[in-house]
């Protein structure tokens, strides 16, 4: 059949969405037709078009594939993807056969009963072996998988070359050179930041406690505890937010900042490094310091070491009520292909989650090495279990990184009152 692709704008129906009744878990569909209309929620990025042409490039090569069908594809805002995607696993006469998720939803998702099980089919797939263990775990919940992953984004340290030369210094090799290094430039320039850090910066502030040994959370199989206020990621909560001061980043600037905050303090010249994803670069390169800056991999506790890289990015995952079964499974998995993804890359920047392809990105594009490097040296993942959403939306760890900064508790009291919510957030899941 003729390619039939729909962008269709949501923002007219998010407050009917956001009113949904909780999820039932019971939509579960037994019918599998083979041909028809496939439904298709992706994200929406800043700048889509390059998103679409591979996407619609897929479309093309499935529908002549798989005779008597089309596909139709909203691209759903980021920000909103809770209560559309919560409020489809309610409604299956309106909801999408395949979506678009963040990797830290999946096991939410699980829970909410909206997710098939395609356990069979992706481990089948000639493909799948050379997916990076870390992905897979993010498609994964108590041994079952939910979905295949599509991208990855890892972050490492961005630094201005400009400014280390003429201050003769080198790049910092550990943990401990990173923070002297800071207050170095910060001493020798006081114009800028050392280093841009936020105290709403999750995924920037753990590096320092997987470096020192410390976790989030211990626990498997959807059982959890939180870890966070162990001895050794005390260590690493006390390495970060040694990094708030005015030998540094002001904690009165800097306590607030989030992650996009710090790339673009960076970005527009008033920081000499930043710790910042792939998915900075173009940001990095449209501002003041285009042309003198580097980047590295961010460095661990030893000279040489990487220090572990929460490992983001999204998945691709066919809904449990589904009635196209077949058909949206053979789409995930020609979204989620080496070909795609390549393409992806080529048109957005985002990192292939096979670690073969990430390999031949990393030869034609110099600046993906580090991020590569960071990849396979090490990365961790938050734990798999549907209270991770509470914990994220509750600003648990970012009020714990503010509460120390800001002097109103010292790093024992503040890690043991984050420990207590993430524990509470852990029962209330069962």
């Amino acid at each position: 059949m003729k390619l039939s692709v729909r962008m269709v704008a949501v923002a007219a129906v998010l407050a009917t969405a956001a009113c949904a009744p909780q999820t039932s878990g019971n939509s579960s569909s037994d019918k599998d037709e083979k041909t028809g209309t496939l439904r298709v929620w992706l994200f929406q990025e800043v700048n889509n078009k390059p998103k679409e042409e591979v996407v619609d490039s897929v479309l093309a090569e499935f529908e002549k594939a798989h005779e008597g069908t089309d596909v139709t594809v909203e691209y759903i805002p980021v920000e909103t993807r809770a209560q559309r995607i919560k409020a489809a696993f309610n409604d299956p006469t309106s909801a999408p056969d395949l979506v678009e998720y963040g990797n830290t939803d999946t096991a939410g998702y699980v829970k909410d009963g909206g997710l098939a099980d395609v356990t069979e089919e992706f481990t089948a797939w000639d493909e799948a072996k050379d997916t990076d263990p870390t992905a897979r775990q993010s498609v994964t919940v108590g041994g079952k998988i939910y979905g295949a992953p599509y991208f990855v984004g890892v972050r490492a340290l961005y630094y201005r070359t400009d400014v280390f030369e003429e201050l003769g210094l080198d790049v910092p090799r550990t943990q401990a050179e990173l923070i002297s290094t800071a207050q170095q430039i910060r001493a020798a320039k006081p114009e800028l930041y050392g280093i841009a850090v936020g105290g709403a910066y999750t995924y920037g502030a753990m590096p320092f406690i997987w470096a020192h040994g410390g976790e989030l959370a211990t626990g498997t199989g959807g059982s959890y505890a939180a870890a966070i206020d162990s001895a050794a990621a005390r260590k690493g909560i006390e390495a970060y937010t040694s990094l708030f001061g005015d030998d540094n980043c002001p904690a009165a600037k800097c306590a607030a900042m989030t992650g996009n905050d710090t790339i673009t303090a960076f970005a527009a010249g008033k920081a000499a490094m930043a710790i910042g994803g792939d998915f900075s670069h173009a940001a990095v390169e449209a501002g003041k310091v285009k042309g003198t800056y580097a980047v590295v991999p961010l460095p661990g506790l030893k000279p040489g070491s990487i220090a572990p890289a929460f490992a983001g990015g999204n998945n691709l995952g066919v809904l449990k009520s589904t009635t196209h079964r077949t058909l949206a499974v053979d789409l995930m998995k020609r979204l989620a292909s080496k070909k795609a993804q390549g393409e992806l890359f080529e048109a957005m920047g985002f990192l292939p989650t096979f670690s073969d392809v990430r390999q031949q990105v990393a030869a034609k594009e110099a600046f993906v090495k580090p991020f590569v490097e960071t990849l396979a040296a090490d990365t961790k993942f938050v734990p798999a279990s549907p209270a991770w959403a509470q914990i994220d939306a509750g600003q648990v760890l970012p009020t714990m990184f503010q509460e120390v900064v800001s002097g109103r508790k010292d790093v024992a009291t503040a890690s043991a009152d984050a420990a207590k919510k993430m524990n509470d957030a852990f029962g209330s899941v069962g």
